[in-house]
């Protein structure tokens, strides 16, 4: 089998369509496939790239041509020019939520979203299906607790105390995030506006406002492209770690 067959047997098996870090995990592993070379991961993305084959929705999310009316609900909405600007809102929050738990398992921190979040759809299931914390733990003051609540995604450490807290901001205001974010500036925790690269002048000139100065140093814009390239290259370290250490 060549190489390019393995990865389109792939996404066959997943419906259709993949991200690349679960192209990194599973084609690997396809039977009567060789992949002589020391940069397969670099294979891969090279192959994703053919247009014979394949097709881009989203950064780091590829689906094989000829499945477009195969695929889930909620990605075929995004192959559709006329669909409302809310339903490619919903996806795209949804999607980039998806990664951030993705990554955060794979990194072995805990992970929690939002309970109106849990039943959103994330490439084919449910977002509560792959989060690992379903309720949150009560790490601090009531007030705390629940403003935490209400942020897209958060990880958390082997001690049960916040590590990562993450806000996807595709249209609303990033103010808002920042507000939610000054509230949890006493927590040793990294903090992330997720958005659209377009809109990270938007996010410095909005931190450097008086209101946030204590956290200024706190806060980092994660642009949709960088947050794919990271997803990816988490699954390919871990890929790699498996083969060092088992």
């Amino acid at each position: 089998m060549k190489q390019y067959e393995a990865v389109i047997k792939t996404m066959e098996e997943n419906g259709g369509f993949t991200t690349l870090g679960f192209l990194y995990q599973e084609v690997l592993k396809v039977p009567g496939c060789e992949w002589k070379t020391k940069t397969p991961f670099a294979s891969i993305r090279r192959i994703v790239q053919d247009k014979r084959f394949f097709f881009k929705i989203k950064p780091g999310l590829w689906a094989l041509k000829g499945w477009e009316n195969k695929l889930p609900p909620d990605i075929r909405l995004q192959l559709n020019k006329k669909v409302p600007e809310k339903k490619q809102e919903e996806f795209n929050h949804t999607y980039y939520q998806g990664l951030l738990v993705e990554i955060g398992n794979l990194k072995k921190f805990e992970t929690f979203i939002p309970n109106q979040d849990k039943n959103k759809n994330y490439l084919g299931k449910k977002l509560g299906e792959i989060t690992t914390i379903n309720k949150l733990y009560k790490f601090s003051y009531d007030h705390i607790v629940q403003k935490v609540q209400t942020i897209d995604v958060s990880w958390f450490n082997i001690r049960k105390m916040p590590s990562s807290f993450f806000e996807v901001e595709y249209s609303t205001n990033i103010q808002n995030s920042l507000l939610k974010f000054v509230e949890l500036q006493d927590f040793n925790t990294k903090m992330f506006i997720v958005s659209d690269n377009i809109r990270k002048k938007e996010f410095q000139t909005k931190l450097n406002f008086n209101a946030f100065s204590s956290i200024q140093n706190l806060v980092q814009f994660l642009s949709y492209e960088k947050l794919s390239d990271w997803h990816s290259k988490v699954y390919e370290s871990t890929n790699l770690e498996k083969e060092i250490l088992y």
